[in-house]
């Protein structure tokens, strides 16, 4: 089931990618950054096939990530790279609206989309998102804003290449959108501290520790009825947050729980792959 759910989620999201490059971007010669920006500059100026060059430039980075990142995050980033590549063949390129900002802001948010959910279903859509996660596998930094500060750079270079600022500065707002879309749904790097404060301690700390995650108890005095309790505290991200309130909910209903977003952690956190 996990695997189809995986697999369905991929398609979608490679198809929205597809859409967002061929109806929206690449009509108005925009440009979306990182491997697949370079890919469209390639294609503009040499009238190649921008899907087949997108496939192409993402291979070294595919083997990159596999030795990194392991080869089922990669397996699956390699279908999505390979379904928008076809889906890039399919969609025929026409422009969806007419006006330059509209392109550079809604081709922002339906290529963000698209590699948001890509990323949160467990793959990507190849190019600078695997460079980005590889770097926040090992700091403790948003990929959203990450992948803007890659993708800023190609376009940074698109800009004093071509002296075409208008198409440069408005390139550089759709990957600002996309960047700010897949933080939204891409939610594994933010931090969240919670605070458990529980009479079923043992059951409690027994049901936390096959999450990963290390939890501390702290012998704790009410105020007001001057009752003493233990607190637990775990720091979790935000993505397996729900899984953390449902075992609270059932080894203590009665637990008083207080949840908190984190700054930043230092010392050791596992991170997830993504």
């Amino acid at each position: 089931m996990r695997t189809s759910k995986i697999a369905a989620t991929t398609l979608f999201s490679s198809l929205l990618i597809a859409f967002g490059f061929n109806q929206i971007l690449i009509p108005h010669k925009l440009i979306s950054g990182g491997v697949s920006g370079i890919t469209m500059i390639a294609g503009y100026a040499s009238g190649l096939n921008i899907g087949w060059l997108y496939f192409i430039l993402n291979v070294p980075v595919l083997i990159w990530g596999w030795r990194e990142l392991g080869m089922r995050f990669i397996s699956w980033s390699l279908v999505s790279v390979v379904a928008t590549t076809i889906f890039m063949q399919l969609i025929p390129v026409r422009p969806m609206v007419s006006d330059l900002m509209l392109g550079a802001v809604f081709g922002g948010v339906t290529v963000g989309f698209g590699s948001g959910i890509a990323l949160r279903g467990g793959s990507s859509s190849g190019g600078f998102d695997i460079i980005a996660a590889i770097v926040t596998r090992k700091r403790d930094i948003s990929i959203g804003m990450l992948i803007f500060v890659l993708n800023g750079t190609v376009i940074a270079a698109l800009g004093f290449l071509t002296k075409n600022w208008d198409i440069a500065l408005y390139s550089l707002l759709s990957i600002f959108t996309s960047g700010k879309i897949i933080d939204l749904i891409h939610i594994k790097h933010v931090k969240m501290t919670v605070f458990i404060v529980t009479t079923q301690t043992e059951a409690m700390r027994a049901a936390l520790i096959p999450l990963y995650r290390g939890v501390t108890v702290i012998r704790t005095r009410g105020g007001y009825t001057n009752a003493e309790n233990d607190m637990l505290m775990t720091v979790t991200t935000r993505f397996e947050l729900n899984e953390l309130r449902k075992i609270i909910a059932a080894t203590d209903p009665k637990a008083f729980v207080n949840i908190v977003e984190t700054v930043g952690v230092m010392g050791d956190f596992r991170k997830p792959v993504l």
